[in-house]
């Protein structure tokens, strides 16, 4: 990403409203479905570092792991989480094959460095036998906008197009869900009816009831979601995949 968008990312993610719900959201279903105790957990592509401190803050039970492409982000993330932090690309992950029992990917199959089925392979490979992906995914090619020309997010996801890249590259899907439901209508508002590619990305500061209110709404869902609702829509999409073997 730009310079910019990096500074905002590490400036605002520890109480913005959509990475306090992104990141507890991951926690809670890497929890559910992965392995815990001295599991190694690998944030690839982790940015400056956010979901890597959020995970460490949850307690010292899983040996936690970060690659970023930008040498800067990566620094960030190391100071922030106390993590070791490798500068690497996603498509060619720095790590021995078999070395790491689960994979947690926060918006990164959609970046314009980042190429799919390569990245895909690089987490299969350096998994386990029986570990586990967990990816978080902006959802709707239809929805793209300023804010993913901001972020350089090439793509976005429908479910069935995800389920099947994960089985090509040998995963098998476990559960999988859009969220960020609630607020899809306000969404295709800001993003589809006012598009504009001179516009800024959507990682800006809020006034503090907004943000209060807007985290509020994603913790309402996140316990459904948590609960065993499924939501049939939403401007993101979770899906949880084991390595076969």
């Amino acid at each position: 990403m730009e310079a910019a968008e990096y500074a905002a990312m590490d400036r605002l993610e520890q109480d913005m409203w959509w990475y306090q719900g992104l990141h507890r959201l991951l926690g809670a279903v890497l929890g559910r479905f992965a392995p815990t105790g001295a599991a190694a957990t690998l944030d690839a592509g982790c940015g400056t570092g956010g979901l890597l401190r959020w995970l460490a803050s949850g307690g010292p039970e899983r040996r936690l792991i970060g690659v970023e492409f930008a040498a800067p982000a990566a620094a960030l993330a190391k100071a922030k989480s106390g993590c070791p932090v490798a500068v690497g690309s996603v498509n060619a992950l720095p790590l021995a094959g078999g070395s790491i029992q689960a994979v947690v990917s926060a918006d990164v199959l959609c970046h314009a460095r980042v190429h799919p089925t390569e990245a895909l392979a690089e987490a299969h490979r350096v998994l386990a036998p029986g570990g586990v992906l967990v990816a978080n995914l902006p959802a709707y090619e239809w929805m793209k906008s300023a804010h993913d020309a901001r972020v350089h997010n090439v793509r976005r996801f429908a479910r069935g197009q995800a389920l099947a890249a994960l089985r090509q590259a040998g995963f098998t899907p476990l559960w999988s869900s859009y969220w960020n439901s609630f607020l899809f209508p306000v969404m295709v508002v800001r993003r589809v009816l006012a598009r504009s590619g001179e516009g800024a990305s959507d990682v800006r500061a809020y006034a503090g009831w907004i943000n209060r209110l807007l985290g509020f709404i994603l913790a309402v869902e996140r316990r459904l979601i948590l609960g065993g609702l499924r939501m049939p829509f939403g401007g993101s999409l979770l899906v949880v995949a084991r390595k076969n073997g």
